[in-house]
């Protein structure tokens, strides 16, 4: 396993990092405990949870996903072999951000963060948080696949980042947090945090947890230079945006138990546009006889931006397909090939 930079955080992290939405939902306990021990066998180290999980998000599950982490660790011996990332969840600003969670104002100001943050600790059974992160901005934004800006007046409730800094500043004096990072952010979100870490002397965020996948590459404008000169590590969710691009749902077609079989909130990735680009990735890839799902992720891995690529599995045998993309290199004839599609369809699933 490969093993990158994460931000300016002292941190080496597994190229591949695993994803845990499903737990408590599409997995059991004991599908999460075998999906962790195959994860540390093949070199992961980043396991990344949040406690709004698992999704879809309900009343009676939230939490489920740390609770499972959680008593995968207290087995013992474990915890310093694996860096713990998780996020607490931002305020119900969009129809489906969950309002169970603190309720509807949950945002980043020092009550809220204190309370999520020790609820997560005490259902991972640990100390200390490696990595905590923001899980979606707290104001109006055009996040989660929402095209255009909600050009909104009036106030919405915003905790200030200055605010929000000063508290987590707080909770890594304490111990209970190692390093900070944002979920699902714009370059204006970015850049408001780090003015206002770089003037206060508050914590930087060392990454950022965006969807980046071959249907969604819109990363690469504006946020990648956060990367580039300010050492902002991209941890890219759904790089397979949500089994799309392994090919499976091309043809309209719906296996038992996938996701998109599951739940119909998933519409991000079957837009029209979206299929025909997948339709054509998938072509490319057995043209090269590559499995659809490992060039996607394995275009992923090759980013220099990327420090880990957040891959999630419902079954073991996804899990090993999807660790073993680490060792693939793309050549530069699919690397064209991947361009050309891009350029034919940019961006068709932001």
């Amino acid at each position: 396993m490969e093993y990158r930079p994460l931000g300016r955080s002292g941190l080496q992290v597994s190229l591949i990092g695993l994803g845990t939405m499903t737990w408590g939902e599409q997995n059991s306990e004991a599908d999460a405990h075998a999906q962790l021990d195959l994860a540390l066998e093949h070199g992961i180290n980043l396991i990344d949870a949040a406690e709004m999980y698992p999704v879809p998000p309900k009343p009676e599950t939230q939490g489920l996903t740390e609770r499972y982490i959680g008593s995968w660790l207290a087995k013992g011996g474990r915890r310093d072999r694996v860096l713990l990332a998780t996020k607490i969840a931002g305020p119900a600003l969009q129809p489906h951000n969950p309002r169970h969670i603190r309720g509807d104002a949950n945002h980043f100001d020092r009550a809220n963060l204190i309370a999520a943050l020790d609820g997560s600790l005490k259902r991972l059974q640990t100390d200390y948080i490696d990595l905590y992160q923001l899980h979606w901005p707290d104001r109006h934004t055009n996040t989660f696949g929402r095209l255009g800006y909600p050009w909104l007046d009036g106030p919405d409730g915003a905790v200030a980042p200055e605010e929000t800094l000063a508290v987590l500043a707080d909770l890594v004096r304490a111990g209970k947090i190692r390093h900070v990072g944002l979920s699902n952010e714009t370059p204006w979100g970015v850049a408001r945090f780090q003015q206002a870490a770089e003037r206060l002397g508050l914590p930087h965020m060392v990454s950022i947890q965006n969807p980046y996948n071959l249907l969604n590459r819109s990363y690469e404008i504006g946020l990648a230079e956060f990367s580039h000169r300010d050492g902002i590590s991209l941890l890219p969710y759904s790089p397979l945006a949500f089994g799309v691009l392994s090919g499976k749902y091309l043809d309209q077609a719906r296996p038992a138990n996938a996701r998109l079989t599951l739940f119909d909130r998933f519409t991000r990735y079957t837009r029209p546009q979206a299929l025909a680009a997948t339709a054509d990735y998938v072509t490319l890839a057995r043209r090269h006889g590559l499995s659809p799902a490992q060039m996607a992720l394995a275009f992923v891995n090759s980013r220099p931006f990327v420090a880990s690529n957040l891959i999630g599995a419902t079954t073991l045998a996804q899990l090993e397909e999807n660790i073993a993309s680490a060792s693939l290199r793309l050549d530069d004839e699919v690397l064209a090939g991947i361009e050309a599609i891009h350029e034919r369809y940019p961006n068709p699933a932001p």
